[in-house]
């Protein structure tokens, strides 16, 4: 027995001693496991040593030298036994992702040299997905959207977090009953390789059938459903939110809940319970419990610390009278913003005075019963002035273009609205990503402020490349357009990249011609001219020649011929008053109508032969806060007033119109033209946007002998794009009816629009600005005012894309529903597909 005891002692003993032959170091905590063993364990710790080499085992797939790398050790190099650069060697063996393990042990010292023995486990290699319960489609979305593809490094996270994004995934589309399986298991096909199955059952979707609320006197159940904005009872015929349960929006609307409440004075409301339940039916219940609280009323506001603005000022931006239902979010909303661009509020107004580092806040110094006593204090501090300013990122465009837009300028006073205010005028370019960056850099020793604007370009120049197959012959269409052209760089040929660039000048071209005619328009548009107003000079030069067809032979007639020909110069100014959002336009246009052997007219004339003269003046004011993005404004509005008008010749000349004909009494064409036009953009979030639109357009003669002209009349119907006719023609879009088909043949003198159109973002960047629409439109055209009925309109509704490139232009394309009949049919014009092309936004 003694013996067997001795025995038992001695191998304990044993494997004791050889366990701990080599001494072990614990390092750093930032790696999993680093011990240092040796068979000397007279190593001293923390002195320096010099590395003699580095062996490595463990490996499967991977070299020595591979692991060395690795490392960034090298031999010969000193190293501290622990130290910094043996701890940073095993962190990037861990941040390599090939390894879940890595032991480091003190091989040999031979003198001042260290030998280094790394014991790794290599990570296993991903060789095979499968994922089944699932279509295959869906199940290659996965795979793509989890990456998890071949030769990725399987890890216990790369396990869970794929398990959980796919749970995830569904649950947030309604399926909260779906089980994921997901195994892994070695592929005896190769070394150190696995194979991944995945087994997804999704269940059926869960919707919800009731919320019901509890402890709510004040406000209703259908209240405070109403506040929940993404969380939904089902019901037939709900098709735009649906009702499944997604717990980060449920939580968003919790939080809605509870501002309703705040808003309407009850700012101690709570939710005391919040559960889901299950029905029968494979359907939930949320039921939430509620403790409203008490409803409060402002008592005294007082402003504190207030010297540049009176009480009674500050009190017209805080619109906040004692006895007012207390409203905790608006009060913020009055004193810190909204978070748009035209905030009303307190400090917004110290901000865009100078205020530059003034503080308000509001603060409930007392609450008696139900009434909250507010104090807003203010800290004024002194005002700030710009010192510099800077614009960065435009590669193309000269920086005259943009410090010329900009209403920041060194020495002023600081402004916010002047700064939100450059950014729009930056967007309305045309050259720039809308998304501006102001950054703002303020030194609050000196009480000034540097202003970078980073901007990012996008190009400005588009084209326009058409050819097709129309009225038996050939169409073929070329269109070029320089919206940020450099016309004083037009003989420096270095200049050209690929064309002269930079100076915001617009420059276009189009040519375009068939069997049966050809058209050929330049125009030029110098924005500021001579460089330091913003005056605009505009010039254009147009002409056209439409031959008829020989009706014996089908043969192009050129004896036939209608040339019209014409040239129009403008002069545009940016207005002080009422504010410099207005814009004065005013331009001078001449026109030749030659008719050769060619039936031409509007309006009942008709004219073989003879020259139609059309000198026109047309003015127009307008003003545009539309911003900040010229292709998907989210705020302002524009509108235009305009009046275009010939010389009355028949009041002063005292002809007798009466037996003329008609080549003779429409020599010198006269008329005039009032139009009107208004945009409103109103934003509900950054990308959901209602536009609202009104026009109104109207043709009128001087002499009743004479009537309307046989030009510039108007044309309702269709996508609103005009077909490059020289008449002076309106076309006016209205979706859901066929090209110009709710005008008369011969035009209409009189026409009115209306239009709603909601407008979802869903990119804008430099590349491709993409939104999505919806309109309701109405409209009509009308011969005179005795067939003028304002509410006898054209009705349509529709769905559409837009997709803007700047090489391009503006693409998209509409489905709309006409509800009425085109004149002279008594069926609706059901649904048109209308492709829109080079359109105004």
């Amino acid at each position: 027995m003694k013996l067997l005891s001795a025995a038992i002692v001695f191998i304990a003993l044993f494997f004791t001693f050889s366990a701990t032959a080599q001494t072990k170091i614990d390092s750093l905590s930032i790696v999993k496991k680093d011990t240092l063993s040796t068979n000397n364990p007279s190593f001293e710790k923390g002195k320096e040593y010099i590395l003699g080499s580095i062996s490595v085992t463990g490996l499967k797939k991977f070299s020595e030298e591979t692991v060395r790398v690795f490392t960034g050790l090298r031999n010969g190099q000193p190293i501290k036994l622990p130290g910094d650069k043996l701890t940073s060697a095993i962190k990037k063996l861990y941040e390599s992702k090939q390894f879940s393990n890595v032991d480091v042990y003190l091989a040999k010292i031979d003198g001042n040299t260290v030998y280094l023995q790394f014991d790794v486990l290599e990570l296993p290699q991903l060789n095979n997905v499968k994922i089944t319960g699932i279509k295959k489609s869906k199940a290659k979305e996965l795979k793509k959207e989890t990456e998890i593809k071949t030769g990725a490094m399987v890890t216990d996270n790369l396990v869970v977090t794929t398990k959980n994004y796919i749970t995830k995934k569904y649950t947030d589309k309604g399926f909260l009953k779906t089980k994921v399986n997901l195994d892994v298991k070695k592929d005896t096909s190769d070394v150190n390789i696995v194979n991944m199955s995945i087994f997804v059952d999704k269940g059926k979707r869960i919707k919800i059938k009731d919320i019901i609320f509890t402890g709510n006197k004040a406000l209703s159940g259908r209240s405070l459903r109403k506040a929940m904005k993404n969380t939904k009872e089902k019901f037939l015929g709900r098709f735009w939110k649906t009702s499944k349960y997604i717990e980060e929006d449920y939580q968003e609307d919790l939080e809605n809940i509870l501002d309703k409440y705040s808003r309407l004075g009850y700012r101690d409301a709570r939710i005391l319970s919040e559960n889901m339940s299950w029905n029968d039916d494979n359907t939930i219940n949320i039921n939430i419990d509620l403790e409203e609280g008490r409803q409060y009323r402002f008592a005294e506001i007082i402003f504190v610390g207030n010297k540049e603005y009176t009480d009674e000022q500050l009190n017209q931006y805080l619109k906040i009278d004692k006895g007012d239902v207390y409203n905790g979010a608006v009060l913020k909303e009055r004193v810190k913003g909204d978070g748009t661009p035209t905030s009303q509020d307190i400090s917004t107004l110290y901000q865009d005075n100078g205020f530059l580092f003034s503080q308000v806040n509001a603060v409930e110094t007392k609450v008696k019963n139900d009434s909250i006593t507010v104090e807003i204090r203010i800290r004024e501090d002194e005002k700030a002035r710009i010192k510099k300013v800077t614009v960065s990122g435009n590669d193309k465009t000269n920086d005259h273009v943009l410090f010329r837009e900009l209403r920041v300028k060194p020495g002023d006073l600081f402004s916010r609205s002047a700064i939100i205010r450059s950014i729009r005028e930056i967007g309305q370019l045309g050259f720039f990503d809308s998304n501006v960056s102001p950054d703002v850099v303020p030194d609050y020793q000196n009480k000034t402020a540097d202003i970078n604007f980073a901007v990012v370009e996008k190009g400005g120049s588009q084209i326009e490349l058409q050819g097709g197959y129309g009225g038996g012959s050939f169409i073929g269409t070329l269109g070029l357009s320089f919206n940020n052209f450099s016309i004083r760089n037009i003989f420096n040929k270095d200049a050209y990249k690929p064309l002269p660039m930079g100076d915001g000048q617009k420059l276009s071209l189009r040519l375009q011609s068939s069997r049966t005619y050809n058209t050929y328009s330049f125009s030029f548009t110098e924005p500021w001219l001579g460089g330091k107003k913003p005056k605009s000079l505009s010039f254009s030069v147009y002409s056209s020649n439409q031959y008829g067809i020989d009706r014996n032979t089908f043969e192009v007639d050129d004896t036939q011929n209608l040339n019209i020909v014409g040239a129009s110069l403008g002069l545009g100014q940016r207005l002080k008053w009422p504010d410099d959002f207005f814009q004065l336009s005013q331009t001078i246009s001449y026109q030749a109508l030659v008719v050769k052997n060619y039936s031409f007219g509007l309006g009942g004339v008709r004219i073989d032969n003879g020259t139609l003269n059309n000198l026109s003046y047309n003015a127009t004011i307008s003003r545009n806060s539309a911003g900040p993005s010229l292709i998907f404004p989210t705020y302002g509005s524009e509108f235009s007033f305009g009046a275009k008008a010939t010389f009355p010749y028949s009041l002063v000349n005292k002809k007798d119109y009466s037996g003329l004909p008609p080549e003779d009494k429409y020599k010198w064409l006269e008329y005039y033209k009032f139009s009107a036009k208004g945009k409103w953009y109103t934003s509900f979030t950054d990308k959901l946007v209602l536009m609202s639109n009104a026009e109104l357009g109207y043709l009128g003669s001087y002499n009743k002998e004479l009537g309307a002209p046989p030009v510039e009349r108007y044309f309702v119907g269709g996508d609103g794009i005009a077909q490059f006719q020289l008449d002076g023609r309106e076309t006016i879009g209205l979706r859901g009816y066929e090209n110009n088909r709710i005008s008369s043949i011969e035009g209409g003198t009189i026409f009115n629009k209306f239009q709603l159109e909601l407008r979802y973002s869903i990119t804008d960047s430099p590349s491709a600005s993409i939104y999505t629409l919806g309109f309701l439109e109405a409209g009509n055209s009308y011969d005179n005012f005795s067939t003028f009925n304002p509410f006898e309109l054209k009705r349509s509704a529709g769905l559409g894309v837009r997709i803007f490139m700047p090489a391009f232009g503006l693409l998209g394309i509409d489905f709309a529903h006409g509800f009425d009949p085109l004149p002279g049919q008594n069926v609706k014009s059901g649904w048109q597909t209308h492709f829109i092309i080079g359109r105004q936004f």
